[in-house]
């Protein structure tokens, strides 16, 4: 099993000494890769998550660019709030100039507000999704590309640099539609805090119809030895690789560095 760790993105804690030094220490502790979270905006009404939030994309830019071998994820890019065309761009160029250390968890969100704000419809955001992977597979692989589409249509358009290889794409959500979206397109799929008993059948339905072992079945849970029983991590670790979780993502709670970097360095020696 592979364990990712969140970065110090949001919150108290968050900044770029931050980003910087969780990185460095989570290459060096030997994590599998390191991801980020996707909000644009944060509609004062809602509490959750933290209004402070750095941007994905430009977080996982800044890691890259002090680390050397550490993956890169997004856990969960909400893509039908994005223009799919500038978005395939910007994964190209992350993933080329981190040299091929990137993979997306994508998903459609959930807070209607944050949608209207960006004045993107929330009722066809899973459409939405579907085509936008559809373009980005086009435009990462075709020179020049054309694409004929729903929502969006080009013919004919350069998008340089190309990815480095193929960007894997995990489809992320617990819902009918993001099953489905995942047997049908995906290169895997990431359950979002399930327990190992919930995430048993999950796993046994999707390798019914996807049982290629590079169909990475992932997880992402809040996994902080600081403000939780270390034998409960060391437990659910196994129980979840019994499940047949292949990858999980966790996601210390801390609010200060020092914190942070203490939660990855026992947590290391707990899981990795």
């Amino acid at each position: 099993m592979n364990v990712g760790i969140h970065l110090p993105q949001y919150g108290r804690v968050a900044g770029p000494d931050a980003i910087v030094a969780a990185a460095r220490e989570a290459e060096t502790l030997g994590f599998a890769d390191v991801w980020v979270s996707d909000h644009v905006v944060h509609p004062a009404a809602q509490k959750y998550p933290s209004p402070y939030l750095y941007d994905p994309l430009l977080t996982l830019g800044c890691a890259a660019a002090v680390t050397e071998r550490v993956g890169l994820g997004t856990s969960v890019l909400v893509v039908p709030m994005h223009e799919p065309v500038a978005l395939a761009n910007q994964l190209a160029s992350l993933d080329a100039l981190s040299k091929g250390r990137l993979r997306i968890a994508v998903g459609v969100g959930w807070s209607e507000p944050e949608y209207a704000a960006l004045g993107a419809d929330f009722v066809t955001r899973g459409r939405r999704l579907d085509e936008a992977l559809e373009i980005f597979k086009v435009l990462w692989s075709d020179d020049p590309a054309t694409f004929d589409g729903r929502f969006r249509a080009f013919a004919d358009i350069r998008l340089l640099p190309k990815p480095v290889g193929r960007i894997p794409i995990w489809v992320g959500g617990g819902s009918e539609p993001a099953y489905r979206r995942a047997v049908r397109t995906g290169e895997g799929f990431q359950l979002i805090g399930v327990t190992p008993e919930e995430a048993a059948p999950v796993v046994a339905r999707l390798r019914s119809e996807r049982p290629e072992p590079e169909f990475t079945i992932s997880l992402r849970t809040g996994w902080d030895p600081l403000g939780m029983d270390r034998n409960r991590i060391v437990e659910e670790r196994a129980a979840y690789s019994e499940a047949g979780v292949q990858h999980i993502v966790a996601a210390p709670w801390r609010r200060d560095l020092a914190e942070w970097r203490e939660a990855m360095e026992v947590l290391a020696g707990l899981v990795i």
